[in-house]
């Protein structure tokens, strides 16, 4: 009892007066955390035991608003598993709630009366307009900071997919592409690095939100995976002068489009049989094999085999661990789906600050969760991507080390 007494007595011992009560609040709540991931791991802070499951493996900030005014939370991260401290739960989701409501309020132009009236319904207390004002603001600050942060280190795959959305412009509504980025760094850990919003996807679309990504640090980009958008090849060939896979899942329907819905289940594992290929030379025979027996019936897919080949099997230079997320766009699957679900609340949004104010919410909030997960991708794998790069820099070093 005396040792757990201590670390708050410590604390408590360098607050001010004026904040004695937050400090004494901060100080509880991180002794019942530290507790809790003790219990989780089997074994406290530097103590030796064979019931042992993990490590700790550092803090992530957090601010927990209270009546006593915002906690400054440290909340345990572990090397294998995620901790989220339970009493935290229930709040979460009521700040997803309210956020989505005063999202959707501001979007809309709803006044701030029935924003009071939808807040109040949900358990909460009333809210003003100034309230209104300086939330937004903060979202649109936090927002902004997170699309516009900085990107070190080496990021080796990039995943591009667009999601149509409808805004009002000029006295019409329009459909226009919002762009996500997502990529994955040599530690095998994937962010959400981009949001761009445009009304059509020519080349020069794609080379602007490209470039915008390289400025910020974006670099060693082997491979981008995205559906076949038009003018997207070219901006990656001259912005990143990296490979390009089109998303295999949308090749395979149009593919089956020029098939008749009776065969399409037939000519799918036919097609099929050059992914499971154990290399791209395999592949590549396999997947002609294929064409050529299909091309006399049908000719416009032998066609569309022949022109897309190399840009379906290109995850097949890669190392073999990774390829079953760089094939295609389904790794952002789950994203997209959160993305459409709050879109789809909105309708048709006023215009573009309203988009990024709403998605890249979304996607901040996405981005938090999956830094407090394991690897996306095997260091292993990383190793052997890079490898020639290193080879061909230092061609001397590797000789002596072969």
């Amino acid at each position: 009892m005396t040792e757990d007494r201590l670390p708050l007595a410590e604390l408590l011992a360098k607050a001010g007066d004026g904040d004695f009560l937050r400090s004494v609040a901060e100080a509880v709540v991180q002794l019942l955390m530290e507790t809790d991931v003790d219990g989780l791991i089997g074994a406290s802070r530097y103590e030796r035991s064979g019931e042992r499951a993990t490590y700790r493996n550092g803090y992530r900030e957090r601010a927990l608003d209270t009546r006593l005014g915002s906690l400054q939370l440290r909340i345990p991260k572990l090397r294998q598993g995620s901790y989220f401290p339970p009493f935290l739960e229930a709040r979460r989701t009521s700040e997803k709630a309210l956020a989505a409501v005063i999202q959707e309020a501001w979007i809309g132009g709803v006044s701030t009366r029935r924003v009071d009236e939808l807040v109040q319904a949900m358990g909460l207390t009333g809210i003003s307009k100034s309230t209104v004002s300086k939330l937004c603001k903060d979202i649109d600050e936090r927002v902004n900071a997170f699309l516009d942060r900085p990107l070190a280190g080496e990021w080796p795959y990039l995943w591009l997919d667009a999601t149509y959305l409808k805004q009002r412009e000029g006295g019409r509504i329009v459909s226009v592409a919002a762009i996500i980025a997502v990529a994955v760094n040599t530690d095998g850990r994937r962010e959400i690095v981009g949001l761009h919003i445009g009304p059509s996807e020519a080349e020069t679309f794609w080379s602007t939100f490209l470039k915008s990504l390289v400025r910020r640090g974006l670099r060693e980009v082997k491979l981008v995976i995205s559906d076949a958008h038009e003018g997207l090849k070219a901006a990656i060939r001259r912005v990143m002068g990296a490979s390009w896979q089109r998303c295999r899942v949308h090749w395979m329907r149009n593919a089956l489009s020029y098939v008749p819905k009776g065969q399409q289940s037939m000519v799918s594992a036919a097609l099929r049989q050059a992914f499971i290929q154990p290399d791209r030379v395999s592949a590549s025979q396999t997947l002609r094999h294929v064409a050529d027996q299909l091309r006399g019936k049908w000719p416009k897919l032998g066609a569309f085999i022949d022109d897309s080949e190399t840009d379906v099997l290109a995850h097949m230079d890669f190392p073999a661990q990774h390829r079953t997320k760089i094939h295609s766009t389904n790794p952002l699957e789950r994203l997209n789906k959160e993305v459409k679900r709050r879109a789809d609340v909105v309708g048709i949004f006023p215009n573009e600050g309203s988009i990024i104010r709403l998605i890249g919410a979304v996607l901040l909030e996405a981005n938090d969760e999956w830094q407090s997960q394991n690897r996306y991708m095997q260091i292993e794998g990383m190793v052997e991507l890079m490898a020639p790069a290193i080879d061909a820099d230092t061609p001397r070093i590797s000789t002596v080390a072969a």
